[in-house]
């Protein structure tokens, strides 16, 4: 006898699930959020959520879209300068300030400045027109500037003795025009160089520590208040510093160094992408929801705080540079919803355990971008950011969940009157929280999509458009219809929940 047709589809649909590594779930019993608004946990910067334009992208290097593979830690194909003046860019750009701007990534090292060296003919040179139209945007949009200096390419044996002389025709220029440089770094994932420019370039930690002095001192003397960033490491996920003895320098760096940092720096993605040569958690739609996959950022998190207690005291402890999947996002994941929940998750985590500010690679470019670069399009993960930036204020709070497929965080409103609690629900079925420790429930803002593969996403029933940026001109919340209050979180979903304050207070 064959099955009803409403049973077959479930059938396949549960299959399909199992294939994927989403089985269906029961509702979570006596699932409690526990929330305490008696003491604060940390205080982000108001540029907390920060991201970057990868150099790259910036002057016409070699990039990802569209890249089968990886070559030295870049992209195989060539893209076109960005195009900074475009108004819709500016739309979105400023629509997420404040923020640090970076501009870094692996051809940071390889670049020249203002020139092109002779028998060069395909050198990547940043001009002094890419480099006025980069001020122009920064200031436009009321961004703050963090900026990679070249550490160069050379053979091993010569570090410790970098001069920075190509250096200084930019910096002078810079100063000549009045622009200003928020903070630098020397070089883009130090610890990485044998993977990208080969063994005989990877320095040593002493050797590092070494050139660090040069650069403090020669980067003060053009700007004396500027902030020293730093060493930047990348950080794999489940190995961390990956190869030992040769790229484990961070802890070295930190304890040799005779200069004071004012930022201790980190680079961490989750996953890899399939572009990846050798990868210790390849981007898959079902890694990107499981919860044990978001626990390494805490982890080595807890680590560099550590060894920044322990020899940079004074410095702050910074997400420099972070991503879904390393070399350029996973096609078909990363510039979807189901990108959205890792990036809401981290942005809670590391809020509550202590990072003061956090880079996201990228703003535009690659399948990681949040806008994207050919389009000028958001992707989901820019509408998390854009809410992320109106609902959750500097100030941190305690929230613990009682199930590790529900995340919760909580801050005060940025209106310093209210709370905002983000609650991330990992589960295909809807779920029903017991809350305690906050006032009533005001306001709900619901993050949902059709599928998880999909581009678009739903806020309280409603698709999110740029025209509403542009038709909003203070930047306020947009007028997503105010859902009835409910006390259930929707399967796969992301809710900002607003209350008031606490009986208590």
């Amino acid at each position: 006898m064959p099955f009803p047709r409403a049973l077959t589809y479930i059938a396949l649909r549960n299959r399909a699930r199992r294939l994927l590594g989403l089985r269906t779930k029961t509702n979570i019993k006596d699932l409690a959020i526990r929330c305490s608004t008696d003491q604060l946990v940390n205080q982000t910067a108001p540029e907390y959520l920060s991201f970057s334009i990868d150099i790259s992208v910036v002057v016409g290097g070699f990039w990802w879209e569209g890249s089968k593979g990886v070559r030295r830690g870049l992209g195989t194909l060539r893209v076109p300068a960005l195009d900074l003046s475009k108004q819709r860019l500016d739309i979105l750009t400023q629509a997420l300030a404040p923020a640090y701007l970076r501009v870094g990534g692996s051809e940071a090292d390889k670049i020249h400045y203002f020139h092109n060296p002779e028998g060069e003919p395909d050198a990547l040179v940043l001009s002094r027109d890419m480099w006025n139209n980069l001020h122009k945007f920064i200031q436009r949009n009321h961004l703050k500037f963090y900026f990679t200096v070249k550490y160069g390419l050379f053979n091993r044996r010569q570090h410790g003795d970098w001069q920075g002389t190509e250096i200084q025709s930019l910096l002078q220029y810079s100063k000549d025009h009045n622009y200003t440089i928020n903070i630098c770094e020397l070089g883009n994932e130090l610890n990485a160089y044998w993977a990208f420019h080969g063994l005989k370039s990877q320095p040593s930690a002493v050797k590092l520590a070494h050139d660090y002095s040069t650069f403090t001192q020669l980067l003060r003397h053009y700007y004396p208040s500027i902030k020293i960033a730093g060493p930047g490491s990348a950080f794999w996920p489940k190995l961390g510093e990956t190869v030992r003895p040769v790229s484990n320098l961070s802890e070295k760096f930190l304890q040799t160094s005779q200069s004071q940092l004012d930022i201790v720096d980190w680079h961490y993605y989750p996953f890899q992408s399939t572009r990846t040569p050798l990868r210790t958690r390849t981007a898959t739609l079902k890694k990107f929801l499981s919860p044990s996959s978001f626990e390494d950022f805490a982890h080595f998190s807890d680590r560099l705080k550590h060894w920044r207690d322990l020899y940079q005291p004074n410095a702050e402890l910074w997400t420099g540079e972070t991503g879904s999947a390393q070399c350029g996002g996973e096609p078909r994941l990363s510039d979807r919803f189901t990108s959205s929940f890792w990036w809401a998750d981290q942005l809670g985590r590391g809020a509550r355990i202590g990072q003061k500010v956090m880079i996201r690679q990228s703003l535009i470019g690659g399948d990681y971008g949040m806008i994207d670069r050919l389009t000028l399009k958001p992707r989901p993960d820019y509408w998390v950011s854009w809410f992320w930036k109106r609902l959750m204020g500097t100030a941190v709070y305690r929230a613990e969940s009682s199930s590790r497929r529900i995340r919760a965080y909580l801050h005060r409103h940025p209106d310093g009157e209210r709370y905002t609690l983000l609650m991330i629900n990992l589960t295909d079925q809807k779920q029903s929280p017991d809350i305690s420790g906050l006032g009533g429930l005001q306001q709900q803002y619901v993050i949902t999509a059709k599928k998880l593969t999909s581009r678009k996403l739903h806020v309280n029933g409603i698709r999110p458009k740029i025209k509403h940026l542009e038709n909003n001109a203070e930047n306020k919340l947009l007028p997503f219809a105010m859902r009835q209050l409910s006390r259930d979180l929707q399967p796969f979903s992301i809710s900002f929940w607003i209350y008031s304050r606490s009986a208590k207070n």
